[in-house]
């Protein structure tokens, strides 16, 4: 009986029992459609309650975080409450309105002058001919100048600037085939998405020393007109230009929205070829126009061209700047431009125009010239010039790495997987066996040593680097030049060299509205209010003086190797 009894009470609790885990499932439900809830309005007891909610649930936790459907949730309609979560918790954004655009990113150039490519099929490598060329240089690594261009292009598609800029002498003498195999090579580069754009050099149009080279014989090669180099060139630059200048092989590129391109021509080839440059009376008109343009859009002009803007080397003061460069720096000075690019001269130079002289309290704005060295000569280098979002730039230069590409390509020439050092032997002894030749009266073994300080320099020069000059003038062999050639060509030369190597030429930081006007105004040469001179590794603004025996100088540069004077 009391069995019986104590068995109904157990069925009566279970029963008791079910149906309160029916009432709470039945509230916990309904709790979960009820609006406003966490998920559904702004607040919600999923946090204090310490639950998952639907938002943690839309975050797809890990398997071994998410709770097990509780029995009684299967009554729900598959999918309901999935839907429902999404359209409560779906960013307005995301249905409304489009993506935002990416930020803005100033553009990134890489530059390149006097290239002087030569292609392999011009010369036999070992004939007398080309073997004599390469000794009476001024130091081009021609038996590499292939393997050179091509490690160079390789290497700047890999940066992917916004444009790879030659400013001219793309080949050893305007040889047609020259021509026509680098602008193949640079069809690569494009294809790669790098925009190129070139402009011509003094040895690229109509040039009378174009050849090729066969045993003992240099012989005459086809070279091309100014219109075959725009039929062979045009598609870097010509055709993608805003505007191209009726008188000359100059053209206008659009960068972006901040910044153009302003290529110039300043070449004289017709109707005979000319080492100086000079930019044309219709080109200044047509340049100036653009200019105008650009200031009434706030954009700002970079002008690129191969002859030089300023006088920028004393061992070679003809031929190389601009013969209306007057003219032109005024020009450029009245629209406030920071910098001009020029190749030209085979130095690593830059340098800063100064318009008020010396006696001015205050650094006034004048437009810095960047003057490409040749990357055909050691160092065998580029630039990379980078903008920052206010206006200001850096640049620096960068040595192409032929060791790595040579490896890369699996080749097994000693001198390309040893290039830096071949490269810097190379220009020392070639030049060292120049001025050899050229000095007599003097021991052999004073000459060699003697000749080999020039070559130093020589090197050091055309690098951009800077040379302890007091270290030079104490070492044994500059007292043998005073000794046996003082008063002669080569010692003139030398001190040339010496005036002009005092500072590193190789990097470039300008800021805007402090090293020039952050926007265009009209007023020429008017002071920069708390503007600083540029950082610069190497620029003078002036001519550097010719340092004093007795004052001390600042020692931070290695000079050449060589004997110290007892």
């Amino acid at each position: 009986m009391n069995e019986g009894k104590d068995r109904q009470q157990f069925v009566r609790a279970l029963i008791y029992l079910g149906e309160i885990a029916i009432l709470i499932a039945a509230v916990a439900l309904a709790v979960r459609f009820l609006p406003g809830q966490k998920g559904g309005g702004d607040d919600g007891g999923t946090e204090a309650s310490g639950e998952t909610g639907p938002l943690t649930e839309l975050t797809e936790p890990a398997e071994t975080d998410r709770e097990l459907p509780k029995e009684t949730e299967e009554v729900q309609e598959p999918g309901t409450e999935e839907i429902f979560w999404e359209e409560q918790w779906k960013p307005a954004h995301q249905t409304e309105e489009e993506p935002g655009e990416p930020p803005y990113e100033p553009p990134f150039f890489i530059v390149a002058s006097d290239i002087h490519y030569q292609s392999p099929k011009m010369t036999d490598f070992v004939g007398e001919a080309f073997c004599q060329f390469v000794r009476w240089d001024d130091g081009k690594v021609i038996p590499y100048l292939d393997t050179i261009t091509d490690a160079f292009l390789e290497e700047a598609a890999e940066k992917q600037p916004d444009a790879l800029i030659l400013s001219g002498d793309l080949t050893q003498n305007g040889e047609l085939v020259n021509h026509e195999e680098l602008a193949e090579k640079l069809r690569k580069v494009e294809e790669q998405g790098v925009p190129v754009l070139v402009i011509p050099g003094n040895h690229d149009i109509n040039h009378p020393e174009a050849s090729y080279f066969e045993g003992a014989e240099r012989k005459k090669a086809d070279n091309i007109t100014a219109d075959d180099f725009y039929s062979i060139y045009r598609e870097f630059g010509y055709d993608e230009a805003m505007d191209r200048d009726e008188a000359s092989l100059s053209y206008m590129y659009r960068a972006d929205d901040r910044y153009w391109l302003m290529m110039l021509d300043s070449c004289q080839y017709d109707p005979e070829n000319k080492i100086g440059g000079r930019i044309r009376k219709e080109t200044l008109a047509w340049m100036s126009g653009w200019l105008e343009k650009a200031r009434e859009e706030n954009v700002l002009v970079i002008p690129i061209a191969h002859h030089n803007l300023l006088k920028e080397s004393t061992l070679y003061p003809e031929d190389c700047m601009l013969e209306n460069s007057s003219q032109a720096a005024e020009l450029l000075e009245s629209y406030g431009l920071p910098v001009y690019i020029s190749g030209h001269l085979h130095l690593q130079r830059i340098k800063k125009n100064i318009n008020g002289g010396p006696s001015q309290t205050e650094p006034l704005y004048g437009i810095y010239e960047i003057v490409s060295d040749s990357m055909a000569i050691p160092p065998c280098q580029y630039g990379e010039l980078r903008w920052q979002e206010d206006g200001s730039f850096d640049y620096r230069t960068c040595r192409i790495d032929v060791e790595s590409w040579a490896r890369d390509h699996g080749i097994t020439d000693e001198n390309l997987l040893n290039f830096k050092q071949y490269s810097e032997d190379f220009l020392v002894e070639t030049i060292q066996s120049q001025v050899y030749g050229q000095l007599s009266g003097i021991p052999n073994d004073r000459k060699f040593h003697m000749a080999k300080l020039y070559g130093q320099l020589n090197s050091a020069y055309c690098a951009g680097t800077p040379v302890n000059r007091r270290g030079v003038k104490e070492n044994q062999m500059y007292f043998y030049w005073e000794r046996y050639l003082g008063t002669s060509a080569w010692y003139d030369q030398m001190q040339a060299i010496l005036k002009d190597v005092g500072r590193d030429n190789n990097s470039l930081s300008l800021k805007a509205g402090a090293d020039f006007p952050y926007q265009y105004r009209e007023e020429k040469d008017s002071s920069l209010a708390g503007g600083e001179e540029g950082e610069i590794s190497g620029a003078q603004a002036a001519e550097e003086p010719e340092p004093q025996s007795e004052a001390p100088e600042k020692d931070d540069a290695s000079g050449p190797a060589g004997e110290t004077k007892q």
